[in-house]
């Protein structure tokens, strides 16, 4: 009986374990998990906010209805005109099987109640000149061979009005027609096609030779500014954890770099970097490190070496806190102990520092490689990823293609990308530090 109460209560225990987890693990898919799988969704589509046709999401046929009745309202009205101002009986038939063709597929589209009552409704709003903002309202997915077999009448009709068009002398009479047949072009455009194209956003930038030298800009970065960094923060973090006058000074001084904003801290440097009048430059220039002074920001090299050098000023301070809290850790005894022994400070650094020190290494270096790896406003301020896109980094490249072009389809697939470059360095980190834990603990 007492055993049976003892299972009873581990289970609820158990139970209350996983209720306390339950909401971290929504955490974590509300503010993680749904915005990279809403970006892989986009990513299946061509999707294009400054493409009308592909201003949506669409895995169907579907029509905009705003547009589509707005058009059909003026072209009936110019069909009438047409007709009326021309002689010629053989224009006269071609505009009336033009008129009975839309009239005859308007109908086949009205016959269906629900689109018949959409249409209603659109109607009203457009006579009160109010435009549609429910987009459920607005778009309305119709049968693939309806859409189809309309876009490609409307496209005949188009082209036989500008065929109409080039054959009539009379100018005003020809700009008349030519104005009808776009009118009829822009009716077609309102019939949107599916634009899911699957995975091809990602087969396509796998063969992007930009993507891939993008990829390769960022992994350079990356790997260069974070050794860097590490190196200087390590010996920054030696220096301050030692006892000497003045040490909270120089501590506070230390970490001046990394409070200076990312933006303002790129703008800077690209003054001190300036061709014409910045002070780096000419002295690099002057010891002839750099063969001239404005090869910081207008080579390939030059470009890099800059956005590196510039980050690695900047973020060291903060490389050289996060070890300086794991050099705190390791007790002085050690030190003490070892000196006793006879072993010199190279010795020390060696057998005890580095060891006990290499944990706050691992987490030190995972926090710095992601967020190194996802770098952006430093090299869009200070080089927008020039010189030729010589700096330009995943990151930017994403936002080049998903804000400054609007093209939600493939800026998303860059999105992806860069997110699971991400998870593949953090999962390497992890692992690493998960297992430098567990053999502490077993030592």
């Amino acid at each position: 009986m007492g055993n049976k109460k003892k299972a009873r209560f581990e289970l609820n225990e158990k139970q209350l374990g996983y209720a306390m987890v339950i909401p971290s693990l929504i955490l974590v898919v509300v503010v993680i998990l749904w915005p990279v799988a809403q970006s892989f969704w986009n990513s299946m589509f061509d999707y294009r906010l400054n493409d009308p046709a592909r201003s949506e999401t669409l895995l169907g046929s579907n029509m905009d209805l705003e547009s589509y009745l707005n058009n059909y309202f003026y072209i009936e009205n110019q069909l009438e005109d047409l007709k009326s101002s021309t002689d010629k009986e053989a224009i006269k038939e071609t505009i009336t099987s033009v008129e009975q063709g839309i009239i005859s597929h308007h109908e086949d589209l009205i016959s269906d109640e629900a689109i018949k009552q959409k249409v209603d409704k659109i109607n009203e709003m457009l006579m009160n000149y109010k435009p549609v903002k429910d987009m459920e309202l607005k778009y309305m997915e119709i049968e693939t061979d309806f859409a189809k077999d309309y876009r490609s009448a409307l496209d005949s009709y188009q082209e036989d009005l500008s065929k109409i068009s080039e054959s009539i002398g009379d100018k005003a009479l020809s700009e008349q027609f030519k104005q009808t047949a776009g009118l009829l072009g822009a009716t077609s455009d309102t019939i949107l096609k599916s634009n899911f194209v699957g995975l091809a956003n990602y087969v396509n930038y796998f063969q992007d030779i930009r993507m891939w030298r993008s990829l390769w800009n960022t992994t350079y970065f990356t790997v260069l500014s974070v050794a860097f960094e590490l190196m200087l923060g390590l010996a920054i973090a030696l220096l301050i954890n030692r006892a000497f006058k003045g040490r909270g000074i120089i501590r506070a001084s230390v970490l001046i770099p990394w409070a200076i904003p990312t933006a303002v801290a790129a703008m800077m440097w690209g003054f001190l970097y300036d061709g014409q009048s910045g002070i780096v430059g000419h002295y690099l220039e002057l010891l002839h490190i750099i063969p001239d002074a404005s090869w910081l920001l207008s080579t390939a090299d030059g470009g890099m070496f800059s956005v590196i050098f510039a980050d690695v000023w900047k973020t060291t301070p903060y490389m050289a806190l996060l070890l300086l809290a794991g050099l705190q850790t390791i007790p002085a005894s050690l030190y003490e102990a070892s000196d006793v022994d006879g072993a010199n400070k190279f010795q020390q650094f060696r057998n005890i520092t580095l060891p006990l020190l290499k944990s706050s290494i691992l987490v030190a270096l995972l926090f710095r490689t992601l967020d190194a790896f996802r770098v952006f406003d430093l090299i869009y301020v200070l080089t927008g990823g020039g010189p030729a896109n010589a700096t330009e980094s995943i990151s930017i490249y994403a936002y080049k293609t998903l804000f400054a072009q609007q093209n939600f389809g493939e800026g998303s697939t860059l999105s992806v990308i860069v997110f699971l470059c991400v998870a593949v360095i953090s999962i390497v980190y992890v692992k690493l530090i998960g297992s430098e834990l567990f053999a502490g603990r077993s030592k």
